[in-house]
């Protein structure tokens, strides 16, 4: 028995010693603890590949998309246009075509937007809204370049939609695509913004502006002219186009940013017509070549091919070659998004323009000018009377004031069949007087042109030809 005892005795301190020794040796374990994670938005304070500054902007949040639904789809309207087809049946009825979209209340006393071309060629223009009211629309203005067209309907105290900050978004972000078609009251479907700053060549014209925010929520026919929204329900966008094969919805949706929109809505509010600024640069996209030619060592930036003479970049000092970099304080990494930045402002505007030149980075302050090369602003009614009458007209320069002697506007263009092509007058020509009234400036010419009835004489002359010149035509009183 004692024998036995002192057996298990000795086992015991064996054993006991073993693990004694085992935990001193090995090395600790480690402990894996497996929970449900708290939901946010941690900070980052480690990058696996380097560096990284701490977050310091929540693009999207919440995402919780119920409460910014609620408060959009109010605001959200179908538009129904009717188009004559301008052609005659059998029995001598005129045909009609009818097109469908969508549109945004963009206040309370009832301005709508839309697409251009959900209304385009519409000779009678329906919006319903939410609540099944259905108003008709009368048509404030149109802008071709950035596919977007401004309506008015007599009615008070409608919800509206808040503007947001397009600029704020990020690649990443979600989004609400919030659209009112035909027959479907509403549809709100989510996505993430996919990218910024896209062209994909769909609008037409020399001025056109396509800096599309690309997104991947579904806009499917009967939804242009929605809205994007973010989580907070803010305007960040007009939906406006896709990309597909089928017809149908394959994942690439595109819309205008709402700080565009802002500046758009607003000229064809107060002016009829939107105020184009113009640089005064011809420009192309900046690619590996070029950047390796300026010693440039990011592919980015807007180069510049040409500057016009007397413009405002020619003035501030910009010439081919400079490579714009930013405007008022906003990256141009593209030509859309330069493209975007100068089309948000008007012609008497000043911009601040960051550009490099000799691998050094330089600042010009821009006065931007219209198409006729000045800085007023023109109303609808202004272009319509050049128009009507036939021809495109500009301020001369002052190296053309120093050549011709005198003050004046300059004839660029002359339209086929009109009543300035009938008088004989060849483009080129400077219009010193109308009537008895001199002539300095494009503002003076439209002033008198205006106050003008029945037959009028226009007096000036040519660069190239000795003599002054005299063309009439009829102004309908």
């Amino acid at each position: 028995m004692k024998q036995y005892m002192v057996v298990a005795v000795s086992s015991l301190l064996s054993a006991l010693l073993a693990v004694f020794i085992y935990r001193w040796v090995a090395p600790q374990p480690e402990m894996m603890v497996r929970e449900t994670p708290l939901m946010g938005y941690p900070q980052l304070t480690n990058d696996p590949l380097g560096d990284a500054p701490l977050r310091t902007f929540l693009s999207s949040a919440p995402t919780n998309f119920i409460a910014a639904a609620e408060s959009v789809t109010a605001s959200v309207v179908n538009i129904k246009t009717q188009q004559s087809g301008g052609s005659f049946d059998f029995w001598g009825s005129n045909s009609y075509g009818t097109s469908s979209g969508s549109g945004i209340i963009m206040s309370v006393d009832g301005y709508i937007v839309t697409n251009n071309h959900v209304i385009e060629d519409g000779t009678k223009i329906g919006v319903t809204l939410n609540d099944k009211r259905e108003f008709e629309a009368e048509l404030i203005g149109t802008d071709p370049s950035t596919d977007l067209a401004l309506l008015k309907i007599n009615a008070v105290k409608l919800p509206h939609i808040r503007f947001g900050n397009s600029d704020s978004l990020r690649v990443g972000e979600w989004v609400l695509a919030v659209g009112n078609p035909f027959n479907l009251e509403s549809t709100v479907t989510a996505g993430i913004v996919s990218a910024k700053g896209r062209s994909i060549d769909i609008l037409e014209g020399q001025d056109r502006i396509e800096s599309f925010i690309q997104t991947d929520a579904a806009v499917n026919p009967g939804n242009s002219g929605g809205a994007l929204v973010n989580t907070n329900g803010e305007l960040i966008g007009i939906n406006t186009a896709i990309i597909t094969r089928s017809g149908r919805y394959e994942g690439y949706s595109f819309a205008v940013p709402s700080n565009l929109v802002r500046k758009v809505i607003k000229d064809l509010r107060d002016y009829g017509v939107v105020q184009r600024g113009m640089l005064g640069v011809f420009i192309d996209k900046m690619d590996t070549k070029r950047a390796k030619e300026l010693g440039l060592d990011a592919i980015e930036g807007v180069y510049i091919t040409r500057v016009s003479p007397a413009s405002g970049a020619d003035e501030a000092g910009l010439r081919k070659g400079d490579v714009i970099m930013a405007i008022n304080g906003v990256k141009t990494k593209t030509v859309p998004e330069m493209q975007e930045q100068v089309g948000r402002y008007r012609p008497g505007n000043t911009l601040i323009i960051n550009y490099i030149r000799d691998n050094k980075t330089l600042t010009a302050k821009v006065l931007l000018k219209n198409k006729s090369n000045n800085a007023v602003i023109l109303a609808s009614n202004d272009e319509e009377l050049t128009k009507d009458l036939g021809f495109e007209l500009q301020d001369l320069t002052a190296e053309e004031v120093r050549r011709a002697g005198t003050t004046g506007v300059k004839v660029v263009s002359i339209i086929r069949g009109s009543k300035i092509e009938r008088t004989n007058m060849e483009p080129g020509f400077i219009i010193t007087k109308v009537g008895d009234k001199k002539i300095g400036s494009m503002e003076d010419f439209i002033k008198t042109l205006k106050v003008s009835k029945g037959k009028v004489m226009l007096e000036g002359v040519y660069e190239d030809y000795p003599g002054e010149y005299y063309y009439a035509f009829a102004i309908d009183s």
